[in-house]
């Protein structure tokens, strides 16, 4: 089946040539085609270049008239925890009332409360009600993404999050990316007993997530409060003889080590960063390891965003991902993060693009057929409205302004 857009105005994000990441000045390198075509073949990029050169129309192709709007490739949100039950409205009110997310989550709020709420449902409740949220992400332009477990702190929950998750893979064209958050909190069963709780995911929870094959990563909260550098070691090592990657949430409520066992590890990511000091971008120089920047949670909970334009002007890369779930960012909107990145942390237009879509599908390990317009990557990809240029999509932050999405080269 071929697929043939044409009337493109401007065809952005394109690589040339196999690229995984961009870093430091890199990311300013936003390649685009003026009055462009697109050509997809089985679900694959198969051409594309200036209208002029655009191949003979047959009726082998699906003809798609952009109309003069934008084409680039869909969103890639490396950092989400979308299968949840239930919202947390209450706490976003707790927290204008000026309580602080410790003070919440010793009142029985946070992760521990998504916890409580999703023990009570089943997996088709919970599959439906994910699958509402996925419904969301793919209307507002994203077409990759990681969704975390995390809210089940037993092996049964977990296993349930992580089933899930698997059925939206399934289920979708969507390409999602699973990582098991088992290490998002102590558990309310071993409240005062982090060591055997540690010791119980290492000895349970990691053997039974890989026996059925629920997982692509494994994640720890390594922070102040949560998990130490050291028992985010223990997990990670284990997770590695199971062939499971690790990836860190880290530095995000203090100074607590995360980066630096990130890039001990190797882990593929370190996401958050609100809390980054100039070590931690020493220690990622020439790791392999993104820093994920989620503005979003800066922007709803009022804390610092992440050093990003510190980070690339220091030669770094960076991903953007909006790390949608029911606490402390209740929105998966992309173009949303990236308005944020270029409002509040500094970032050029095309940077703020490079994080959100290339960076990020590198963060998810999927950056050699995700991320950018490239010959033989997956066709995902969505359509403006006409608008002015480029700079148009973060300038105007609340303007909706796609029109048609396309993943795996099929309209959605």
């Amino acid at each position: 089946m071929k697929l043939l857009v044409k009337n493109i105005a401007t065809l952005a994000g394109i690589d040339y040539e196999p690229i995984a990441r961009r870093q430091g000045a890199q990311m300013r390198e936003l390649n685009c085609i003026d009055h462009a075509y697109l050509l997809v073949e089985d679900g694959v990029i198969a051409d594309f270049g200036a209208e002029a050169d655009m191949p003979a129309i047959n009726g082998d192709m699906t003809v798609v008239d952009a109309k003069g709007g934008t084409v680039l490739p869909s969103w890639c949100d490396s950092h989400t925890h979308i299968v949840y039950a239930g919202s947390r409205e209450q706490e976003f009110v707790d927290k204008i009332n000026g309580l602080s997310y410790a003070e919440i989550a010793r009142r029985g709020g946070g992760i521990l409360n998504s916890a409580d709420r999703l023990h009570a449902l089943t997996e088709d409740e919970l599959y439906e009600q994910a699958m509402c949220r996925v419904r969301e992400v793919i209307a507002k332009g994203t077409g990759a993404i990681e969704i975390k477990s995390g809210y089940g702190l037993n092996t049964e929950d977990e296993l349930k999050m992580l089933r899930v998750i698997r059925r939206i893979q399934e289920s979708t064209r969507l390409r999602v990316v699973s990582t098991f958050l088992g290490a998002h909190a102590v558990g309310r069963a071993y409240s005062g007993r982090q060591a055997e709780y540690v010791d119980m995911l290492i000895n349970e929870m990691l053997p039974a997530v890989a026996q059925e094959h629920l997982a692509d990563y494994v994640d720890v909260f390594c922070d102040e409060g949560f998990f130490t550098p050291e028992e985010t070691g223990r997990i990670l090592e284990k997770a590695l003889d199971y062939g499971m990657r690790g990836k860190i949430h880290g530095q995000e409520l203090a100074d607590s080590g995360g980066v630096e066992v990130a890039v001990k590890h190797c882990a593929l990511s370190v996401d958050h960063l609100e809390a980054m000091t100039d070590r931690d971008i020493e220690l990622l120089r020439g790791s392999e390891t993104m820093p994920t920047a989620l503005p979003g949670t800066s922007f709803f909970l009022n804390m610092p965003f992440a050093p990003a334009r510190k980070m690339i002007e220091a030669g770094l890369g960076v991903a953007i991902a909006s790390d949608y779930n029911p606490g402390s960012t209740p929105s998966g909107d992309m173009k949303f993060a990236v308005s944020l990145a270029c409002i509040k942390m500094r970032l050029q237009p095309a940077e703020a693009i490079n994080a959100a879509t290339i960076n990020t599908a590198y963060a998810m390990g999927i950056s050699d057929s995700y991320g950018s317009i490239s010959v033989g990557k997956v066709a995902n990809f969505f359509i403006t409205q006409p608008i002015p240029s480029i700079d148009f999509i973060p300038y105007a932050y609340t303007t909706p302004i796609i029109r048609r999405v396309f993943l795996a080269g099929e309209e959605q």
